[in-house]
């Protein structure tokens, strides 16, 4: 193995070195310009197709509305404009070489009801990745109202709840049970969210703190292709951008069952005012209150959420552009808890009803980042960012009831105490001419450092009886990557990159005495090669073929004493798929996937435990539907099937617990002079809970609906969730568990948090 991972970087390092060694003399040409829309704020992420003759580039605008082409030679160019929601825009520019040397454009885009007619799928921010497109169209058209309504937009992608709403979703992706995040990364204006070494779970990735209506964009990363990104994006990875510009908001929200929120924004700055520049700047803050009573349960969940948010954005200069951003955010909730079936099937409490009332928590999180972007006149990006995090969480859970303890019970406190978490990312990116065609490299360096203290406690009714573990957590990661995209022919992109992660890992049991033997300190390395292949055909369709290595982190606790628990198990992924449009105003994205990882989760921290899995495989298919029926009617469907196995158990004893096979959502939406309703299924499978399938995990198939209209300053909206109030498991568990009176060896069952009965909600909106 060691031997093939030095022929991988020699083979990837002279790659890569012999792209750039070859540059040719670049040509003085520059082509750039500011897209904005119609009351001239400007429109991120607009691609943007230059042609001349046989040559064709392609870019996008950047956060602050701006692009540009560098190294152009004398000629007449057609440039073309395309994003979602605004009419295609074409120009002819003539660039005269020495009498013209810079060109600046502002385009102004029309808003435009056909969204899908004219967007060309070799058009996008990140080379390949047209699932951003597709999530572009899924933020105008789906009804987001939740932190967890953002992380369904990913196709795909499905969650479960199973402590009240206060804790991190259970994530299923690709065949994963990635928990809480173990193999899901998650990025919000580039701060990680996932949390390595967690009190809970590996990657434990909190999203509550987002808040929906501030959100601009999602772009989706599945698999482990992409360079950016190293811990945790196994699966995939999900990175969260924040509007720059806002509309001034006031929204409140009322639901059955004790639901109500409340939520603002509001633009700190006029049209004409500024703080630290004359050009564009932008500064707003956003304010939610969320409460859940969810009082169809014997005992009322009670999540109380609190969040408060603030940006500024500003461009300091023609080349420079600053962002300056705080959150902070805060929740308490009582926990549903996962119940066996016998405890309903014998009447010992209903099917809302809870056998440990006291689970539930706190947990809160503030956020500083500032991002710092300098464009230069060669086409060079540079950009620096550094964020801090504090976060807490004090969890109260009880999975197992009576099977270790018989008097008190086997309730457990789990807590994360003042974790603070710094990082840095900083990356260069520059555009340039090998032999007349584009190559685009990008460097990057990215270092994270985790320090706090972990608990586990054994707790009755939340008063703490014993410790089982604490100790004090130092955790640092630090990679470096290159990626390297170049334009082989007019069709062909190749791109090409490589990472290297370093982790350093320090646990301190400051229990000391017999408890030192639980200390210790790790450090690994891991390099990380990807390749990626695009053939766009012509504008409508692109096929691809991908490879590339990733990995997740297990948990410092385990790994610094336990020398067969691997640090950094490898995730080798591949998949070949297309993107393409069959006709004028549908978009279709087919996948076919495998990937394998060395090893699954290695620490119960619920117990504490070590368990190793061991290897598995997954394959599996993707397929993606948008089509705009007419201008007023936009179907979508995102179809889901993976096989995944354990690699060292034998045949029909080697199924993966809970991992999904399939799963399925659509919508069929209406949208036409304000008003828009929507209708909407989601769908998964039944499936193995443990390794031999005695135990099965049941499927269930839901569908919501959700009406709005807006008249000028106001916008009405009405949400109905679980229209035919189906009986659902959310969250589902093979446990053994003992409850009074039962046998001291307990039963082996399925556990499970029931999913909410029918929802309804209305809302109401001024904008101002």
């Amino acid at each position: 193995m060691k031997t093939n991972d030095q022929y991988m970087i020699r083979f990837f390092s002279c790659f890569l070195l012999s792209l750039i060694s070859f540059l040719a003399t670049a040509h003085e040409g520059i082509l750039k310009g500011t897209i904005t829309d119609s009351m001239s704020i400007p429109i991120p992420y607009v691609g943007i197709l230059l042609e001349r003759n046989e040559l064709k580039k392609t870019t996008s605008s950047d956060e602050s509305g701006n692009f540009k082409f560098s190294n152009l030679e004398e000629g007449h160019y057609l440039i073309t404009f395309t994003c979602l929601g605004y009419e295609k825009k074409t120009m002819k520019i003539d660039l005269k070489d020495d009498e013209i040397k810079k060109i600046d454009i502002v385009v102004r885009l029309k808003p435009s009801s056909q969204i899908l007619s004219e967007v060309s799928v070799t058009a996008s921010k990140d080379i390949g990745q047209t699932l951003n497109t597709i999530n572009g169209m899924d933020l105008l058209m789906r009804p987001v109202s939740t932190a967890q309504d953002l992380m369904r937009l990913v196709p795909g992608l499905f969650l479960a709840q199973h402590q009240g709403g206060g804790k991190a979703e259970q994530i299923f992706l690709r065949g994963f049970d990635a928990d809480h995040g173990t193999d899901f990364a998650v990025f919000w204006d580039g701060i990680p969210v996932n949390m390595p070494s967690h009190a809970h779970g590996q990657g434990y990735a909190d999203s509550h703190f987002m808040i929906p209506e501030t959100i601009d964009q999602l772009d989706v990363f599945k698999g482990t292709y992409t360079t950016r990104f190293g811990d945790f994006a196994t699966a995939g990875a999900a990175d969260f951008s924040t509007k720059n510009f806002v509309e001034n908001i006031f929204k409140v929200e009322y639901g059955n069952y004790g639901y109500d929120r409340v939520m603002g924004v509001l633009n700190l700055l006029g049209k004409d005012q500024h703080l630290f520049s004359n050009y564009k700047e932008s500064a707003y803050i956003s304010i939610e209150q969320a409460y859940n009573a969810a009082s169809y349960f014997v005992h009322p969940q009670d999540y109380d959420r609190s969040s408060i948010f603030g940006k500024y954005f500003g461009q300091l200069s023609q080349r420079t552009s600053l962002t300056v951003e705080g959150s902070y955010f805060n929740t308490t909730w009582n926990g549903s808890g996962q119940i066996p079936v016998r405890a309903i099937t014998e009447g010992l409490i209903t099917r809302w009803g809870q056998l440990d009332p006291s689970e539930g928590g706190q947990t809160d999180r503030t956020n500083a980042n500032v991002i710092l972007k300098t464009y230069l006149d060669n086409g060079t990006i540079l950009k620096n960012q550094v964020y801090y995090s504090y976060y807490q969480l004090n969890l109260f859970t009880d999975f197992t009831f009576f099977l270790r303890d018989s008097v008190h019970g086997d309730g457990i406190n789990q807590r994360d105490k003042g974790r603070n978490i710094a990082g840095y990312n900083g990356s260069y990116e520059v555009n340039r001419d090998l032999n007349g065609r584009n190559l685009k490299t990008v460097i990057g360096l990215t270092t994270r450092l985790d320090a706090g203290q972990l608990s586990l406690r054994h707790q009755q009714d939340r008063l703490i009886l014993d410790t089982v573990s604490i100790g004090n957590l130092y955790e640092q990661n630090a990679g470096v990557y290159i990626d390297e995209t170049y334009h082989l022919s007019t069709k062909l992109v190749l791109n090409a990159g490589l990472r290297a992660d370093v982790f350093y890992m320090s646990y301190n049991d400051i229990r000391g005495g017999i408890h030192d033997t639980a200390d210790g300190k790790n450090t690994q390395g891991k390099i990380s090669p990807k390749l990626n292949l695009f053939y766009n055909l012509n504008p409508n369709v692109q096929f691809f073929a991908r490879f590339g290595n990733g990995f997740h982190s297990n948990d410092a606790r385990a790994v610094v004493v336990n020398p067969n628990i691997t640090t950094l198990p490898t995730a080798t992924g591949y998949e070949i798929g297309s993107t393409f449009k069959p006709f004028r105003s549908m978009i279709i994205n087919a996948v076919l996937w495998g990937i394998h990882l060395q090893n699954e989760l290695t620490l119960d921290q619920d117990v504490p435990e070590e368990v190793i899995n061991g290897p598995t495989q997954r394959y599996g298919a993707d397929l993606s539907i948008r089509y705009q029926i007419n201008k007023m009617l936009y179907f979508d469907a995102d179809l889901n099937y993976s096989h995944g196995r354990y690699t060292n158990l034998p045949e029909g004893q080697n199924y993966i617990p809970l991992a999904p096979t399939l799963t399925s959502v659509a919508g069929l939406t209406f949208r036409r002079n304000g008003f828009s309703a929507s209708l909407r299924y989601r769908y998964i499978d039944s499936r193995p809970a443990n390794n031999d399938n005695s135990v099965v995990a049941l499927g269930y198939f839901l569908m919501d609906a959700v009406v709005k209209y807006r008249i000028k300053k106001y916008e009405l909206g009405f949400t109905v969730e679980n229209i035919f109030n189906v009986l659902w498991n959310e969250a589902q568990f093979d446990t053994l568990t003992r409850l009074p009176g039962e046998p001291v060896s307990g039963i082996d069952q399925l556990c499970f948090t029931p999913g909410a009965p029918r929802l309804v909600k209305g809302s109401i909106s001024y904008y101002f």
